[in-house]
């Protein structure tokens, strides 16, 4: 072991039955997997942009997607059935064009299929930003890092071999089991809240609690990102790497190696949040995963 593991103090690690109870209810609350599509996203996301709906962009067909969709149609003066028929579509103009995968989409481009692919980039956990249906900077990035993740050779523009990847793709799972940096209430959740996805979960416990690393592995970055305030990052084996933000001192400097367990910093509330909390993300080959789904 070498002296930077040494300096590295155990963070001591207790069972947590509210980790547990919260995995219990946060699957009893989650809709099934049938009843989420891209497709319901698009429209969704087509009827905020004429402010006839303020929900959020979840793909679930619900009531309150519904009432939208007929309000559309009223307004429009078309039949409603509260059906996406080809009358919809056009009523819902730009947003409504373009359907995934029939053309290529670069900077600057909008439309149901820039909808549906911010959506589904979001779901394989990769940030587009604002799930608006116009791609910008962030939702190229976005797609790139997907691009990579799948192999594409091509990743100047979405091309339509985008879409395809896209729709093969499955949810990634951790090949690793974490354990919990601390012991604490999940304050926010991972997934889409509103419009955006949070990429991570946020824990809510006091200033200056300590912060354990979650599993074995190597610092490759400690320092302050202006969203999440001081970071430390760590690079697990099997591709996995582990995100703790907002912390008020950091504790591991870049190219430790950490065991399992060390002292990596103090909670704080730098970067955007209001609370002491702690940023947690877990990301698999790039791609962001629930962190609840992987701590033991």
């Amino acid at each position: 072991m070498n002296p930077a593991q040494v300096e590295h103090r155990r963070v001591s690690r207790r069972a947590f039955p509210l980790a547990a109870a919260l995995l219990g209810a946060l699957a009893l609350a989650a809709p099934s997997p049938a009843a989420v599509t891209p497709r319901t996203a698009a429209l969704q996301i087509a009827l905020r942009d004429r402010g006839l709906y303020a929900g959020a962009v979840d793909g679930v067909l619900g009531p309150a997607t519904v009432r939208a969709l007929l309000r559309l149609q009223a307004r429009a003066k078309i039949n409603h059935t509260g059906r996406l028929d080809p009358a919809t579509r056009r009523a819902l103009g730009r947003l409504g064009r373009h359907l995934p995968g029939t053309r290529t989409v670069t900077l600057g481009a909008s439309g149901w299929d820039v909808s549906w692919l911010e959506f589904m980039l979001a779901k394989r956990g990769f940030d587009p930003g604002r799930i608006d249906g116009r791609f910008d900077r962030q939702t190229k990035a976005a797609a790139l890092g997907f691009a990579r993740f799948a192999g594409i050779a091509d990743r100047c523009h979405a091309h339509p071999s985008l879409f395809q990847a896209l729709r093969r793709s499955k949810d990634q799972h951790s090949p690793l089991r974490l354990g919990w940096p601390l012991d604490g209430p999940v304050t926010r959740s991972f997934g889409i809240h509103g419009a955006r996805l949070k990429t991570g979960i946020e824990v809510g416990v006091p200033f200056g609690t300590a912060i354990a690393a979650a599993h074995d592995g190597r610092v490759i970055f400690a320092g302050h990102k202006s969203s999440l305030g001081l970071v430390v990052m760590l690079k697990h084996s099997r591709g996995v790497v582990t995100v703790y933000g907002h912390l008020a001192r950091i504790d591991a400097r870049l190219g430790d190696t950490i065991p399992e367990g060390a002292l990596l910093g103090l909670v704080g509330k730098t970067g955007r949040t209001d609370v002491p909390s702690l940023y947690f993300e877990v990301r698999v080959r790039g791609a962001a995963i629930d962190p609840l789904s992987a701590l033991r």
